[in-house]
């Protein structure tokens, strides 16, 4: 068994791509050694800003040989079909060929014996393939060669149990040559080995590992903020930025000027993280500090003084811009800016973001008594939620939107309700993001979203696939959370309709259509919503089949009780009883062409009698139960029919040969159906 090295050197590779690029990178090669019969025992890949590595081992230095068998003509065929199977299957005469007796007479075949190929000549055609095929984001030619690559290639390093393959891609030929840290060890490095290699590189200032590079990083900053009794603000994007931007991290701390420590610290934050690639550093209780980390990329003979003073220089330019925003921003009043988003395109059919918060404003208004919320304060919030788009700070850091609405409110004097609603309105994002909690913020965020998913159906511009332009999943995931996690009594079409209305006609020509295609859309969203907790996706069809139900926490209180029911002895087999009776009542009407849901009468039966008696009596208890939304009585009163149906189905006959109590019986069974079905569609439950 032998060791394969490749290696992939190249100018910066965007931090974005790296992790993409190996995987890629892993899975062209691992697919093709195993097609090949040269499966590894182990195959690993790692980036890093200037070069792809794979490391494969246990692999076999030759390819296996392989015995193939071709079935040819008859004995007797004719001369030319003999002379066709020899030249197909590589023979010279007739003789090499053996004769077999099949069922249809006697056939020639022809065993083909194929040697295993060199593993070094085979990982020559797979690397160049998979190179070739390595998917890219976005890639450029250089020079005159017509290859594209992420970025222009210096040299590949390809060795196979000790010796070079001689591969070539973009025009450089490999070698067992590879370069160390660009500044401070940019001599060449020899390697045969994985492990040569990866020594070597160490101690040329090069960790290929890009894991080690990032704990090495996440441990350095905590230690050095930790002695001046700091913490490191938790930023996992940004640690796997940067990890893609050092071959040799080395963490130091910077300070920020005083003069800016009254810019809000998200937007200080966002100008260190956005262009600077800084980490934000706090005190113990979480309050922003005017230090921050920076991962330079070489040791310095000055323990790296040079460095921070230079990106303190970069950062005070930066933050001057942000300083002059806020500044400037907090000039006019957010009310002011309103106006200006009637310049801003919503979406074409649409209309402008001012249209949009038009419509917010009322459905505001109509949301504010169901989520418990001030009206008034309500539609203030939805007035002002997207005026800080038209603010200088907003243009330049377009994450910050939102949160500096709630500045400048707070600046102007808004009511505090009114200011967080503006952060809050976008919220939430997504599975991991906090959820809106306070009155008008709910109502803003439910306002928001509840306009975009309606205007954007009304067009037909709907999810398709895997395709989702304009957020809608998201956007109704947050209302699913928004009303399931505030426990709303929303009713869903109540605020979904009054929202179509606010559109100008004929936006949409067929509303009509709007409400019912998104009540299925938020339908599917809860069965995604719920996956992960449990819930069973036949379950909420079965409530959602009964139709009238888009009151979503009285939706979840009836699957909760439902799901008990059904884990319960009497919900298991009365479930079973109920296909029963639908499947037999199922083939009776086919058979007859007619439906039976007619009054029960004669059954000839006392059996059926009295399970007729029980059905009434738990209609009855289960509407009462249903109108209290006691959800576990009416449950409980379904179960009382289990005895009862068990011993109709032991004792009594269906089809009996008397006509009337024929009937009467298949009555009976749709009258089982119909009761249990007030409480779910059972035949939409599974297992």
């Amino acid at each position: 068994m032998a060791e394969l090295l490749l290696e992939i050197f190249s100018e910066e590779i965007p931090a974005r791509m790296q992790a993409g690029a190996a995987d890629a990178l892993a899975r062209l090669v691992g697919e093709a050694l195993k097609a090949q019969g040269l499966a590894p025992t182990s195959l690993k890949a790692y980036a890093g800003p200037r070069r792809l590595t794979l490391s494969a081992e246990g692999l076999p230095t030759a390819q296996p040989d392989i015995s193939e068998e071709r079935k040819g003509p008859k004995v007797d065929a004719t001369p030319q079909a003999l002379q066709g199977f020899l030249k197909a299957s590589g023979l010279t005469d007739i003789t090499q060929a053996e004769v077999r007796d099949l069922e249809k007479g006697k056939f020639y075949f022809a065993v083909i014996q194929k040697k295993g190929r060199p593993a070094a000549d085979v990982l020559k055609e797979i690397i160049e393939t998979a190179l070739a095929a390595l998917p890219w984001p976005k890639s450029m030619r250089w020079g005159t060669n017509p290859t594209r690559w992420v970025r222009p290639l210096h040299k590949i390093l390809c060795v196979f149990d000790g010796k070079v393959v001689r591969l070539s891609f973009a025009g450089v030929t490999a070698s067992n040559v590879t370069m160390g840290h660009r500044f401070m060890a940019p001599a060449e490095i020899t390697a045969t080995t994985y492990a040569d290699y990866t020594t070597q590189l160490r101690k040329a200032y090069v960790i290929v590992d890009p894991a080690e590079r990032m704990e090495i990083i996440r441990k350095a900053v905590a230690e050095l903020a930790a002695k001046e009794n700091l913490t490191v603000r938790d930023d996992v994007g940004l640690l796997n930025e940067v990890t893609g931007l050092v071959e040799w991290p080395v963490p130091l701390l910077g300070t920020i000027d005083a003069a800016f420590m009254d810019v809000p610290p998200e937007v200080l934050t966002s100008a260190m993280r956005k262009h600077q690639k800084y980490f934000a550093v706090e005190t113990k209780d979480g309050v922003f500090s005017n230090r921050f980390a920076v991962i330079a990329n070489m040791v310095a003979t000055d323990g790296g003084k040079a460095i921070v003073a230079g990106n303190e220089r970069v950062l005070r330019a930066r933050l001057s811009d942000a300083k002059f925003f806020w500044d400037e921003d907090r000039e006019v009043k957010l009310e002011s800016r309103v106006e200006k988003l009637s310049e801003r395109v919503f979406q074409d059919k649409l209309g402008t973001v001012r249209d949009k918060v038009d419509r917010m404003i009322s459905l505001a208004r109509e949301l504010a008594p169901a989520c418990k919320a001030n009206a008034e304060l309500a539609a203030r919030a939805a007035k002002l939620a997207k005026a800080d788009l038209s603010a200088e700070m907003v243009g330049e850091f377009p994450d910050l939107q939102g949160l500096m609405g709630r500045y400048y409110a707070l600046h102007d004097k808004e009511d505090a309700s009114v200011a967080d609603a503006i952060a809050e309105h976008y919220s939430p994002l997504g599975p991991n993001d906090a959820c809106p909690t306070k009155p008008v913020s709910i109502v803003v965020a439910l306002a928001d979203k509840i306009d975009t998913l309606v205007g954007f159906f009304a067009i037909d511009e709907k999810p398709t696939g895997s395709k989702d332009p304009y957020a809608l999943r998201r956007a109704a995931l947050g209302v699913i959370r928004l009303i399931l996690e505030n426990k709303l009594r929303v009713p869903l079409s109540k605020p979904l309709n009054f929202a179509v209305e606010q559109f100008p006609h004929p936006i949409p020509a067929d509303a009509k259509r709007v409400t019912p295609e998104l009540l299925n859309f938020f339908a599917d969203r809860l069965k995604v919503f719920l996956k992960d907790k449990g819930v069973r996706h036949d379950l909420i069809s079965a409530i959602f089949s009964l139709g009238n139900e888009d009151d979503l926490v009285q939706l979840m209180a009836r699957v909760e009780a439902l799901k008990s029911f059904l884990e319960s002895d009497n919900g298991a087999n009365l479930l079973v009883a109920y296909r029963r009776a639908a499947n037999i009542l199922a083939i009776e009407e086919k058979r007859d062409n007619k439906k039976y849901n007619s009054k029960v009468g004669d059954m000839g039966a006392n059996e059926a009698d009295e399970l007729l008696k029980a059905i009434q009596s738990a209609e009855d208890a289960v509407k009462n139960a249903l109108a209290s939304e006691n959800f576990s009585a009416a449950m409980t009163a379904m179960a009382t029919l289990r005895q009862p149906v068990d011993t109709f189905f032991d004792k009594v006959k269906v089809n009996a040969d008397y006509a009337a109590h024929r009937t009467a019986r298949l009555n009976l069974l749709s009258r089982i159906c119909a009761a249990m079905n007030q409480i779910a569609d059972f035949s939409k439950i599974e297992g």
